[in-house]
């Protein structure tokens, strides 16, 4: 496989008070295009951290992040939200659904701002989202339409949009009953298999666990475990 993010020697400190708090501790990660990885660990072992740096929220202190053959650590804040714009996708436990827009226009979002696809591609590649993640039919619904299932349905659509190098998930079925989880987990891993999209995931979930063809485990700020199925 292709190498689509690598990272090297990461380090993250923060500042409490007068004291330096090490988040990461040198974290050393090769992930290739196509994987489907589970990040775990105790609050506090840098998880968070690691996602935001992985999806260019954040900088690290020390150390290299590098997409697809792209350094990052040279570029500039807005030339680093250009490239997360483009490159990255995002599913949140919250869903962030725009709620006066319809399902259709939530997922046409990350295209109508990038400006570079006619109202008809556009569409059509929405469209197309939505039918593999099973809403036909619900296209015009507004998010209040929907249940929490379908709004993270939804959610997945809008980050596979644009093709994207990675999808972050932070905790994608933390609001979900376990029947939805598992539906939702499934929708991800036939995108997974379908777009060739790399999924990462930030989650204590078993039922997310269950399903990774890799696990990372996080402990200070370290990589305890890496484990491939």
């Amino acid at each position: 496989m292709a190498v689509c993010l690598e990272m090297k020697g990461l380090r993250k400190v923060y500042k409490k008070g007068e004291i330096d708090v090490e988040a990461l501790r040198g974290i050393d990660l090769i992930i290739e295009r196509g994987e489907f990885i589970s990040i775990m660990g105790p609050s506090g072992s840098g998880k968070t951290t690691l996602l935001n740096i992985i999806g260019c929220l954040d900088v690290p202190t020390a150390g290299e992040v590098i997409y697809d053959g792209t350094p990052l650590h040279h570029l500039k804040e807005n030339e680093l939200s250009e490239y997360r714009k483009n490159n990255i996708g995002f599913i949140f436990q919250s869903y962030n659904l725009i709620p006066v827009l319809t399902v259709l226009e939530n997922v046409e979002l990350p295209m109508v701002i990038d400006r570079k696809l006619s109202q008809e591609e556009r569409t059509k590649r929405a469209m197309e989202l939505i039918e593999r993640v099973g809403l036909k039919g619900m296209e015009s619904r507004y998010p209040r339409e929907l249940s929490g299932g379908q709004e993270q349905r939804v959610a997945i659509a809008r980050a596979l949009v644009k093709h994207p190098l990675v999808v972050l998930a932070d905790e994608p079925t933390a609001n979900l009953d376990s029947k939805t989880a598992e539906e939702v987990i499934e929708i991800m891993r036939h995108m997974n298999e379908v777009e060739g999209t790399t999924f990462v995931f930030s989650t204590h979930d078993p039922r997310v666990e269950k399903h990774a063809r890799r696990i990372i485990i996080l402990q200070d700020g370290r990589i305890a475990r890496d484990e491939r199925r």
